[in-house]
Formats: structure tokens, C-alpha cells, sequence
């Protein structure tokens, strides 16, 4: 229940932001977690510190037109969502998917503040993207998409000011694309301007890895922080894109087995473990569908009408899209024996599963703080480029690692501290939210 205190604000942002039922989704569950701190810090209150954090600094819409290779003209919207530069430039990715709208960039810009906030790095939050489907596409069409879509949004970056990166349907071919054109555009190879690059031309070692393993090695510390082990246990990981193949590498290389992965046309589940490289081959060579994967791996089995939430797990890493988890998925899980989940993906869990997870003693790892292995790795992208440097694998991993070890040391303290020991819900809104509202107290009414 949101405190009495915060009613008004809730309200007031349904009202100012009609049919935006992911973002209405994503405030109402941060601010669920607020009332401690406002009976703690009345000055967030008198200062409208809560309003103005739930207020982007910037919204910017776009038309974005392009020509497909048979010469045919299409229109799309793109947008970028400024959400909060308290503690450094605007951060956050860009998606490319047909369900983009204001709303969910909204949601996710406003996740990314906290996301960022608890990285411990100086970055602040935005989000965008376009209602645009690269499935099927040539490179040639993606690329003349890019071009149109960046000679409207450069005006707006900078790496003081705003800097993207990849999200889901934006990846690496995309980034150059964009990075390209920025650089056309400006006349200046800005390389900080946005991560994701590749290695060759600016890009960090790690940073494609960087959700999934950092997703794996959250639940690792949850599970740490129990006594337990991901070492032998069975797990489980929607989705098949980038987040999902390096969940199920890292937690292959943690000794867990992964037994089931999934994209829209359905669920691969192998009892002998998924076979990362033919996962990887399939979706990031070959860009197919998933269920391509039993035609070359006899002990799977592959089901266009099943959920992958039924198959039994010790550890679930729901690592595809919002809201993909309803509470009777979680109920399901639950009855199966699961002890731990950990999100890589942005809101995968809708609110009735996060109650089920809770009330069942379920170590959960809230994407803001599970996933942030990305973004903090896009920040160590930043630092390199801005000192013109680069770094080894190994030592860019072990930076990732002792990041999501703290920011798990700072989520379970921040719960403790305000009264709810394991709830890492709370843990990471409240430390995430403290640290953004205490530096735009500091700033002024800006």
C-alpha cells in the first residue's frame, strides 16, 4: 500500500499521463516502497522532491520516414524520454519493437534513474526508441532506418548531456549505424556519445555479456546470502536474445544448468542443458526463430502453446519483456520448488507475482537492480572512451562483478535498515531513490 502521504502523487500522475498503464505500473511500485523514507525525510515532501522525480525533464517525439528496398515509403515515431540528469548525463538504451509507445519508454526511463543511481556510477536516466519491427529487415533497410532516426535525435546527445545505448531490437549492428550517421552528422568522433559499440571502434569488452551475467551473478549473492549456491541447480531463462544467452553462459560457468529458453514463437525445453552454441548460432548468426533448435538437438523438445514458468527450476531468470510473469506463473514456479529469481529484463514480473514471490520466501532480485550489469558496464564503455583507453576482459569482468556485489550489499543493508530484512524491493528502490533525491535537494528547484 502506498503511504497517505504519496496518494496525491500517484493520482497525479495517472492524471497527467493517461493510458500509460506501464508507467502508472513502474511509479506506483517505487512508490509503494517510499513511505519510511518520507517519515524520515519530510524535506522530500516539502521540496516536491517525489513530483519532479516523477517528471521527465524532457520528452521528445519524432516523426522518422524511411524507404524499404522495394522503394516503398513508411513513417514511424520515434521518441527519447530525458527522464532525470541529477547525477550526470541522460542513460539508457534505445528499442526498436512495434509495441514502443510513450508509456513504456516512460516506464523504462523512469527504472533507469534508480537502475543507474544504484551502480554507484555518475549517470542519470533516460529511455527511447521507435515503433519500429527489424525483424525481417535487410541490413540495408535497418540501416537506412538508423540514418533517418539518428538526423533527428543527434541534436539532442551529447556524452555530457545524453548517451544511448542498445535495448531490445537495437544491437550492435544498430549502434554502428547510428554512430555512424552522429558522426556524419556532427564532424566529431564523439565516442562517448554511445555505448555498445563495437570493440574495434570504441566499444568495451564485456558490455555484451554484461545483463545477463550480471542478472546470474545477483541471484548468486542472493542465494550467498541464504547459504545457498547456484552450483547444481536447475534454472530456467525466457527469452533467447542477448540478456538470455548470457544469463545461460554465466550461469553454466556458476555450475547451474539451464534447462529451458524461449522467444515469441514459443518454448525449447532440453533436460541435458541448453546447447549455448547452437542458441547462439540460431539467434546471432543465422537470426531465426528458436524453434529451429530441436531440429538439431534430438533431447529437446520445442511448444508454441506452453509456458516456460511450468517446467520445474530451482532458479527463474526472467529475461524477456514486461510484465511476462503473471502471479499464476509465479504460483507455478513456486509449487515447483523455485527458491530464487532474478530479473533480466526491465518490470518482467507483474505485481501479483512479486506478492506471490514474497509471501512464498522467494529470493527476488528486482530488474533494477538485477539487471543493472549493463548499464554499469555501458559507464565503464564511457570511462574508457573518455580516457581514450581500453581495457582486458577479465578486468572489465571483475569490475562488473564487485559492481553487482555491492549494489546486492546495498539493497539487503537499505532493506534491513528500514525495516524489511530480504526484501530487495525495497532495498533497491530506496536506495536508488535516496541517492537521486538527496543530490536534487542539493541542486536546487531545478
Amino acid at each position: 500500500m502506498i503511504d497517505e502521504k504519496l496518494e496525491s502523487v500517484i493520482s497525479e500522475v495517472i492524471a497527467r499521463n493517461p493510458g500509460q498503464t506501464e508507467f502508472h505500473q513502474s511509479v506506483r511500485e517505487v512508490l509503494e516502497s517510499l513511505g519510511p523514507v518520507v517519515a524520515k525525510h519530510p524535506e522530500f515532501l516539502d521540496h516536491k522532491v517525489i513530483e519532479r522525480i516523477c517528471e521527465p525533464e524532457r520528452q521528445i517525439l519524432f516523426r522518422v520516414p524511411w524507404q524499404d528496398d522495394s522503394g516503398e515509403f513508411h513513417i514511424n515515431r520515434g521518441m527519447r524520454v530525458e527522464f532525470n540528469s541529477a547525477l550526470g548525463p541522460f542513460k539508457g538504451g534505445l528499442r526498436f519493437h512495434p509495441s514502443v509507445n510513450l508509456g513504456i519508454v516512460k516506464f523504462l526511463g523512469f527504472e533507469q534513474i534508480f537502475k543507474n543511481a544504484l551502480t554507484g556510477m555518475p549517470i542519470g536516466g533516460g529511455k527511447g526508441g521507435a515503433n519500429f519491427d527489424p525483424k525481417g529487415r535487410s541490413d540495408s533497410e535497418i540501416m537506412r532506418f538508423c540514418q533517418s532516426f539518428m538526423t533527428e535525435l543527434y541534436r539532442h546527445l551529447g556524452e555530457y548531456t545524453d548517451v544511448p545505448a542498445g535495448d531490445i531490437g537495437v544491437g550492435g549492428r544498430e549502434i554502428g549505424y547510428l554512430f555512424g550517421q552522429y558522426k556524419r552528422i556532427t564532424n566529431r568522433y564523439e565516442s562517448g556519445v554511445l555505448t555498445g559499440k563495437g570493440i574495434e571502434w570504441g566499444g568495451a569488452l564485456v558490455r555484451t555479456e554484461a545483463t545477463g551475467y550480471g542478472a546470474v551473478l545477483f541471484a548468486q549473492e542472493m542465494l550467498r546470502a541464504r547459504g545457498e549456491d547456484l552450483d547444481g541447480r536447475t534454472c530456467v531463462v525466457s527469452g533467447s536474445g542477448n540478456v538470455a544467452i548470457y544469463a545461460i553462459e554465466k550461469t553454466h560457468q556458476l555450475g547451474g544448468k539451464v534447462v529451458a529458453c524461449s522467444d515469441s514463437s514459443g518454448v525449447v525445453h532440453d533436460p541435458d542443458g541448453i546447447d549455448l552454441g547452437l542458441l547462439k548460432q540460431i539467434k546471432e548468426v543465422e537470426r531465426g526463430r528458436i524453434s529451429t533448435y530441436v531440429e538439431r538437438k534430438p533431447s529437446a523438445t520445442y511448444t508454441d502453446r506452453g509456458c516456460i514458468w511450468d517446467i520445474p527450476c530451482d532458479v527463474a531468470f526472467p529475461s524477456a519483456t514486461q510484465n511476462e510473469l503473471t502471479g499464476r506463473d509465479a504460483k507455478a514456479l513456486v509449487a515447483n520448488g523455485c527458491i530464487a529469481v532474478s530479473e533480466g529484463a526491465n518490470m518482467p514480473s507483474t505485481p501479483e507475482a512479486v506478492d506471490v514471490f514474497h509471501e512464498a520466501g522467494v529470493a527476488f532480485g528486482p530488474g533494477k537492480a538485477a539487471n543493472a550489469g549493463g548499464v554499469a558496464t555501458s559507464a565503464l564503455e564511457m570511462q574508457q572512451n573518455a580516457s581514450r583507453d581500453s581495457w582486458s576482459f577479465s578486468y572489465t569482468e571483475d569490475r562488473l562483478a564487485e559492481i553487482m556485489r555491492s549494489i546486492h550489499a546495498t539493497c539487503h543493508a537499505t532493506a534491513e535498515e528500514y525495516g524489511a530484512p530480504g526484501n530487495y524491493v525495497m532495498g533497491a528502490n530506496i536506495a536508488g531513490f535516496l541517492k537521486v533525491a538527496t543530490a536534487m535537494d542539493a541542486l536546487g528547484l531545478v
